[in-house]
This record gives structure tokens, sequence and C-alpha cells, in this order.
């Protein structure tokens, strides 16, 4: 994790006194339901859920570095140093992998949930947005180049859909990784009854994995990653449409600019779209992270460590980005500036030359083939993009049209008819009564 882009309480779920912390309660857990099975003595259980400690993360660190080279066992020793003798019935009969495994579903569990309540910012915000700008028509483009009209609250609601489909994602991978294992080294229970780990998993609040090896599966974490890495992809389609809409050929929208924020150190015109750039790019470092995870799937026998080390990284790097960019999307989006009057500059710019489908539809309809009704309207169209005429001029010179026919197919209102039912769709309400957009684009 990187502070520059870690959010405090992300931070506070993957910082090494919450990881300790979680394993001294699988740790607890494990003693309290063995001592009523007999396995450990009943006091010491009830001595160490009150006196249990862990040592310091650098005291820890300090006993892996220069003596253990093995986690878990500076674990356990930190705490045998700042508890007693009662420390010896702690991790009787478990495996590393049962602690560490089951601690971090705790935290993925506990990281996911944080991205579910961001994601629901982003949520809200782009229904505001495509309820609010509904009927602000825009153009719509395809390769880049001017379409047919649609209005910026389709836009919106399209993000807004594709975003509720991510955070649907996210819960199914929470599933996957709400699961724990207390089945020993090979998964076989052979030290440790299943009612121990029933009992530990019962109290986190996680669900036994139906079977394990030495640790849980990493199918379940792969699809972990690849739904942070999808939602990332999301987020970084809505932060490239913006940055595509915010240049200067185009301004019909714009990042929020705070006061006293600078665009460039020597340029003091620039207003950079510097928080989706930033979305973009962390987007990128999100898809490595998930294919480190599928890489992860693949292990020696019932285990070998290879996952382990890029873990360490991928999983609070990957849930901390992800927090990160929806936290900065979500902000980019409550005070982003929409310029409808600079929509309507840019659909008018052609001349009416987004309406040629609706007129060439007018022609078959009068009965005039494919072909001759496809020239006609790509000739008047040529010519107005060469500059010698208009396309309405064109039009209106070939004999197919009048003015007021040419009136009624250049009318915005029919390209904007259906926008409530689309977007009671996926969820956003109609609000009534409708405002009537300008008759024509030209």
């Amino acid at each position: 994790m990187i502070d520059r882009y870690t959010t405090p309480e992300m931070r506070a779920v993957w910082s090494p006194e919450t990881k300790f912390g979680v394993w001294l309660e699988i740790e607890l857990l494990a003693c309290e339901a063995e001592a009523e099975l007999g396995l450990v003595p009943r006091e010491a259980a009830v001595r160490l859920r009150n006196t249990a400690k862990v040592g310091s993360a650098a005291r820890i660190d300090e006993i892996e570095r220069t003596e253990t080279q093995h986690d878990v066992v500076a674990f356990l020793r930190s705490v045998g140093e700042e508890t007693g003798s009662d420390a010896r019935y702690l991790h009787h009969g478990l495996g590393s992998s049962d602690v560490v495994d089951t601690a971090l579903s705790v935290l993925m569990v506990r990281a996911v949930d944080l991205l579910l309540n961001e994601a629901q910012t982003v949520v809200d915000a782009l229904r505001r947005l495509a309820s609010e700008h509904r009927y602000a028509v825009i153009a719509g483009r395809t390769h880049g180049m001017q379409a047919e009209p649609t209005t910026f609250g389709l836009k919106a609601a399209l993000w807004f859909a594709e975003v509720m489909r991510g955070a649907e994602r996210l819960r199914r991978a929470r599933e996957q990784v709400a699961v724990g294992k207390i089945s020993g080294e090979v998964g076989t229970y052979a030290h440790v009854p299943p009612s121990v780990e029933a009992h530990v998993c019962r109290a986190l609040r996680l669900a036994p994995a139906a079977v394990s090896s030495q640790i849980l599966q990493r199918d379940r974490h792969a699809e972990y990653f690849a739904a942070i890495a999808i939602l990332g992809g999301t987020l970084e389609k809505i932060a490239t449409e913006i940055r595509n809409l915010a240049r200067t050929e185009i301004g019909e929208v714009g990042e929020p600019f705070l006061k006293g924020q600078t665009g460039s150190s020597a340029m003091p015109h620039k207003r950079n779209p510097i928080l989706c750039e930033r979305i973009a790019g962390l987007a990128r470092v999100l898809r490595g992270y998930a294919m480190a995870g599928f890489e992860d799937q693949v292990l020696w026998g019932e285990r070998d460590i290879s996952h382990s080390s890029a873990e360490r990284i991928a999983i609070p790097g990957a849930t901390s980005l992800l927090h990160y960019m929806l936290r900065k999307m979500a902000f980019v989006l409550g005070g982003l500036v929409v310029d409808t009057d600079r929509m309507r500059v840019n659909l008018e710019r052609t001349g009416g030359l987004i309406f040629s489908h609706r007129v060439l539809l007018a022609l078959l309809d009068r009965g005039l083939s494919r072909d001759e009704a496809y020239r006609i309207v790509q000739d008047a169209s040529m010519a107005a993009m060469k500059g010698t005429t208009t396309f309405r001029t064109g039009l209106l010179k070939s004999g197919g049209f009048s003015e007021q026919e040419l009136d009624g197919l250049f009318d915005l209102e029919y390209y904007t008819r259906y926008v409530d039912e689309i977007l009671e769709r996926v969820g956003i309400p109609a609000h009534r009564p409708s405002p009537v957009p300008a008759r024509s684009a030209t």
C-alpha cells in the first residue's frame, strides 16, 4: 500500500496491529473450543481470554527477522512473552495457515464491506446526475465522431447501471471469501476436529470451507481480484469519458476545480482532469493485481507458498486502491461541472447531420430504395462537411422535403421521448412534468 493512494479506513484494516489482533482472536476461539472437548485445560482457556496479549508489531517483526524467519511462530513467541506460560495452550493442533487464511478471510470481508459502502456513494452521485440531466441533450459519439443525439442523463444512467453490476460482483466475491478453515496441515482435521472449526467460523461470521487442503483454495481469491479489477475498469471508463468531454475543443463537462488549485506550474490557464487521469492510471495497477491473483490459483500439492508473497502485496494493494478510486470518483461526480449550453452548441456544430438517419428513414417511408435514399442523404452530408452548403439546404435542393417537413425531422424531442422509460428500467424514477427541449438543433 502507498500512503498517497490509501484511505485511513482501509489502512486500518490492513495494519499489522489489526492482523495480529485477528490472529489472536482465532487462537483464543480455537483454544476455547478445544477446552470444551477436553483437549486443553478449561481454566487455561478462561485465563487466556482475560490475559492474552500480542506484542508490538515491531517486536514480532524483530523476532521473525532475527530468529524464526516465520511470522506465525514469531507472533506466537511474542504472545508468550506478553502472556506467560498459558500461551503454550494456544495453537494446539493448528497449522499456520489455519490462522493466516482464516484471518485473511476476515480482513478481506472487512475490506470489501468498505468498498461496497464507498461504491454506494458513486451510485448515489450517478443517480443524481442521471435524474438532473435526463433531458440535457448531447451529441452521442461513436468512433469519436458525432452520431445521433442522446442525453447526458442517459450517459450517467449507463454508468450507474454498470457500477451497480460492479457492486453486485463484489457482493458475490464477498460470499466466496467469507470462509474459514481450521483443518490442519493437509485439510484432514487429524489433530483438531471439525467442531473446533465450526466454533471459530461461527464467531467470526464465516462459513467453514466444505473441503480444504493446507489452505483455502485460491479460486475464491481470484474471483475477489476479478471483481475489484472489473469495477476499477468501470471507474476508468467513466473517468476516460469525462476526460474526453473536458477537452478544450469539446468542453461539455469539467472536474471540480477548488479555490487555490493549480492546473499547471507553467500555464496558469490549465484546468487539467487530474483526478480522472489518476483513476485511469490506477485501474491499470488493479488489473495487474488481478493477474497475480489468477496466477496464485495453481500451487504444488496441498500447498506451497508461492502465492503468499504476492498476496501480501496484492490484496491490501488492490482493496486500498479501489477504495481510494471510488472516493475520488464520488468527489468528481458530486462536483462535476456540466455545461448544457456547450453541449447544445456542439450538437449544432454539424448543422443537422446528427439527424441523417431519421431523414434516411423518411425517404424510405416514401418508397425510395435504400440505395437511392442513402445517396441523397450522403450527398447532402458530404457537401455540408465540405462547407459548400448546409445539410438542410442540400436536402431542400434534392426536392424531397419542404421546410416544414425538415422542422419535424430535425426535432430533438424525437430522440428523448423514451428517456424516462430507460431510466426507470435501471431504477431511476421519472419526475414530471418533463421539461420540453428546444424543437431544433439548427
